[in-house]
């Protein structure tokens, strides 16, 4: 069963409880919380013991669910108290980039063991680490994200797909998408207008606004049969108004439902 969520760094410019009440208004199932050292962490990590009866009392005061946590970065010192905090709030998938640098084997094989090391500490504290392939980055495509798989069999790693960085990779995003789905365990979306370079300006990222088939990937996911929960992934809004994020996040739910439902879901 398909549910989408939201990635509160969407509402980096606004505190943690504006997030998630615009999140339930634009009738999302989840959340994910951002946890992103430089950019949003309404989640932070350091201190995520005092944050923890004020974040569950927000998801129940709003009817969501913990989906997931952005960390980013892979180093141990940021993922120990990830895992730990995603044990002790029940947040199943903690999501990462690769790190490293695109098409430089030292980096490739670099990224590779760390993440093989930390999915194993993921796995011991009951929650799995999950990469994405992205744009600039030692995994950043369909064949270095099937590489990593081959490479990291532990129980605790999954891929997180997000069909924007496969599109600038010059991916046809559906094929992408089928060609590692018995690993994924978590999915980014958003839609995306340029074909190279960064995402684009946060309005152009709001699903239907770009150039992605995210009707095909929904289906895809649909047809798959995964128990996923689809996040929204806007990034770059910290100094819109609390408008503009609202509209963002209101505006990609109500395209992807309308996609849920015309491949007979939803």
């Amino acid at each position: 069963m398909i549910k989408f969520g939201a990635n509160t760094v969407l509402f980096a410019g606004f505190d943690l409880e504006t997030a998630l009440k615009h999140i339930h208004l634009a009738g999302y199932d989840g959340v994910e919380l951002s946890a992103i050292q430089g950019m949003c962490e309404h989640l932070e990590l350091d201190n995520w013991q005092a944050q923890a009866d004020q974040i569950k009392e927000l998801v129940e005061k709003y009817e969501l669910e913990l989906t997931a946590m952005e960390v980013a970065s892979t180093a141990e010192e940021r993922l120990i108290p990830a895992f730990e905090a995603g044990a002790g709030l029940g947040i199943p998938v903690i999501n990462v980039g690769s790190g490293g640098k695109s098409d430089v084997e030292e980096d490739f094989q670099a990224s590779v063991a760390q993440l093989a090391k930390m999915a194993d500490r993921a796995h011991e504290h009951g929650v799995t680490l999950c990469v994405k392939a992205h744009v600039g980055a030692a995994i950043y495509n369909t064949p270095t994200t099937l590489r990593a798989m081959e490479e990291i069999d532990s129980p605790g790693f999954g891929i997180d797909m997000d069909p924007s960085h496969i599109h600038r990779a010059g991916e046809n995003t559906v094929e992408a998408l089928t060609a590692v789905i018995s690993r994924v365990k978590h999915v980014h979306i958003r839609d995306c207008a340029v074909p190279e370079g960064g995402p684009g300006d946060p309005e152009l990222q709001a699903c239907g606004r770009g150039d992605i088939d995210l009707f095909g990937y929904v289906s895809a996911l649909h047809e798959s049969g995964l128990d996923v929960a689809p996040s929204l992934e806007v990034i770059g809004a910290d100094e819109y108004e609390l408008g503009a994020v609202a509209t963002i996040a209101a505006e990609s739910r109500g395209y992807l439902n309308a996609c849920l439902k015309a491949c007979g879901a939803g």
